[in-house]
């Protein structure tokens, strides 16, 4: 194991680390925390910090590291990409900004299904069906669609990315195309090729009629992350009897990676709020 890397942190800091998951903060001398983290066991995930070459920099410059302790990981998760957010760590280079989203979202027409890319705000991401992909950009989007058309012999003019001639797309020259747009090929039978192709962007409908909370427990210690439309409204601390509100502007991306694996797998206790 190599040694630790040079660091301003005292001994007794270090000796009171917990083994349990939450959030840590590394600090410097000034307002801005240096880089923040979470992990199921932070005092673990701090020392292997301490040996990262990588991470020289911001170690030479740490003099203290705070703790938030949770009671589970999907705390640590959520708290962590909140104080990101909020507090604008100097070496974090992730969940750093709310990010505005675009999806593809399928509508049906009178020949078939179209995807069109609308805004994460038009589109209703939490409440509408048929969603799938979440990107940062519609060039993004447009791009992941080329991709699929490609693997999967779709016809970009069909799904809008190029206009279609009397002799049908470009795909269909190259041959990449197998012809829905001339009618060559079923035009059920492409878009069926499509929705699968879809399948596993698909972004989840909330499936719950209203507001719920994700339980998680360590001992006696209880916290209720309450969530409504993939939306972190807030976390309830048995400890304190207290609830610490989040307010979030809409739809974050990041959130709904946190929780919707464990919310769709039933991995998480789920209880009506």
């Amino acid at each position: 194991m190599p040694p630790p890397l040079a660091h301003g942190i005292d001994a007794g800091t270090l000796e009171a680390l917990p083994r349990g998951p939450g959030v840590y903060i590394f600090r410097g001398e000034g307002p801005l925390p240096l880089y923040i983290g979470k992990s199921v066991d932070i005092r673990a995930r701090v020392l292997a910090h301490l040996r990262t070459e990588d991470e020289a920099e911001m170690l030479a410059r740490s003099r203290h590291i705070d703790c938030i302790e949770t009671a589970g990981e999907i705390g640590a998760l959520l708290l962590e990409a909140q104080l990101i957010k909020q507090m604008h760590p100097l070496f974090n280079v992730r969940l750093r900004r709310w990010r505005q989203l675009c999806c593809i979202r399928l509508q049906a027409g009178e020949a078939g299904w179209q995807p069109d890319i609308v805004s994460g705000r038009e589109a209703q991401i939490g409440h509408a069906p048929e969603l799938y992909g979440l990107f940062g950009s519609v060039r993004a989007a447009q791009q992941r669609l080329r991709a699929l058309a490609d693997q999967h012999r779709l016809c970009q003019g069909l799904l809008g990315l190029e206009n279609i001639g009397a002799r049908g797309c470009f795909g269909l020259q190259l041959k990449t195309c197998l012809g829905a747009c001339v009618g060559r090929e079923p035009r059920g039978a492409h878009d069926e090729r499509l929705r699968a192709a879809l399948q596993d962007m698909q972004v989840h409908a909330w499936p719950f009629a209203g507001a719920v909370d994700l339980v998680e427990q360590s001992g006696d210690w209880v916290q209720r992350h309450r969530l409504q439309d993939w939306r972190y409204l807030g976390t309830w601390c048995s400890r304190t009897g207290q609830t610490h509100s989040h307010a979030p502007p809409g739809f974050d991306l990041d959130t709904y990676k946190i929780v919707v694996k464990p919310v769709m797998m039933g991995t998480v206790r789920v209880q009506a709020a």
